[in-house]
């Protein structure tokens, strides 16, 4: 009879053992992650990185399980409060997209049409709703809001601390927390109205950030099942040498590749806008998504029943890829916007445009 040792020499913590302020404390770092791999920290990114540099830097969150909010920080918070010209707060930032908030003006202008607060003389805003899942919300310094006010679009900075909050998690223990306002005044100073394209953006950034630590966790399974295989003998020799096995880590490999170029291929197009940029992200969203499924199975089939347990990092990456699926938007939701972004026209130059 053969036997396997497994190696617990390296702790292995979940996620909700982890205390995430600390890892704010260094500002030039988000994270330092023993129990996965290396013991380095994975670098916030200078805010004049490229969009490449930022997706490498979310993907290498992705496949480290950091459990801080980079690739919300980086690829999403900052970018957008920079675009309308808001100060950038120091710490971690998250992010809520919410057109169904209610939203009126703190200080009415006086005026014979439309209800109270729909106008006002200055954009003072009085907001009442509830921020659904908020990524990392109990530990951001800040959360960039984008909402729908009676004017149109805008942007806004909340502090947490303002809001009533309901803590809550996704399948991997990472906070997804809710953040209820009754009324709560936003300072004029802290709102921009923006143009509907920016909506978009949001939306197109959150995707693609949630992509790219997809695409990370994606190569954090493919490493974790290649070393198991080649450790874990039977019938004399090691898994990797039996062809179904190879069969199914080709299959593994080749999906995680999918994942990841797709990801790097839409960086240029969410520098420039447009139509473009809708079709990179809603195929990288679409690859990651449908892809997180079939990575996971074959990460676990391959690794036995011992894939899922505490004592195995494993787990790490494919709770996080179980969760990160279906936010900001699942595969068939993304494929349809997919489907929407092109024509007939427009499909050929997009498909062998070069990234």
């Amino acid at each position: 009879m053969n036997t396997h040792t497994i190696d617990t020499t390296a702790p292995v913590i979940s996620a909700d053992a982890y205390d995430t302020t600390a890892f704010y404390a260094d500002a030039g770092a988000i994270a330092t992650v023993t129990n996965t791999t290396a013991p380095d920290a994975v670098a916030l990114p200078p805010e004049d990185a490229s969009t490449a540099e930022l997706l490498a830097a979310a993907q290498e969150a992705g496949r480290r399980a950091v459990p801080a909010p980079l690739a919300e920080t980086a690829l999403v918070a900052r970018p957008l409060l920079r675009r309308v010209g808001l100060p950038v707060p120091d710490g971690s930032l998250s992010y809520a997209i919410a057109p169904e908030l209610t939203v009126r003006y703190a200080h009415p202008a006086a005026s014979p049409v439309g209800s109270a607060g729909c106008l006002g003389d200055e954009d003072t805003l009085l907001v009442t709703g509830t921020l659904r899942r908020v990524p990392w919300a109990r530990d951001a310094s800040a959360v960039v809001v984008v909402a729908t006010a009676p004017s149109g679009p805008v942007l806004f900075t909340l502090i947490p601390d303002q809001a009533v909050l309901t803590p809550g998690g996704n399948l991997a223990e990472e906070p997804r927390d809710d953040l209820h306002l009754a009324a709560l005044e936003i300072p004029a100073s802290l709102v921009r109205r923006i143009v509907p394209g920016l909506l978009d953006e949001a939306r197109l950034r959150a995707a693609l950030a949630r992509s790219a630590l997809i695409a990370g966790a994606a190569e954090r399974c493919v490493e974790l099942t290649v070393a198991h295989t080649t450790a874990r003998t039977q019938f004399g020799r090691p898994l990797s040498r039996f062809q179904a096995v190879k069969q199914e880590e080709a299959r593994l490999i080749e999906e995680a590749a999918l994942v990841r170029a797709s990801v790097e291929a839409a960086a240029a197009p969410l520098d420039t806008g447009g139509v473009a940029a809708h079709f990179a992200v809603a195929a990288a969203k679409t690859q990651a998504s449908a892809s997180a499924a079939e990575i996971a199975r074959i990460a676990h089939q391959l690794h036995g029943a011992i894939g899922i347990t505490q004592l195995n990092p494993l787990h790490l990456a494919t709770t996080r890829l179980w969760s990160w699926r279906d936010e900001d938007g699942d595969e068939t939701y993304w494929a349809r916007h997919l489907a929407r972004s092109v024509t007939a026209t427009a499909l050929w130059p997009a498909l062998t445009a070069e990234p």
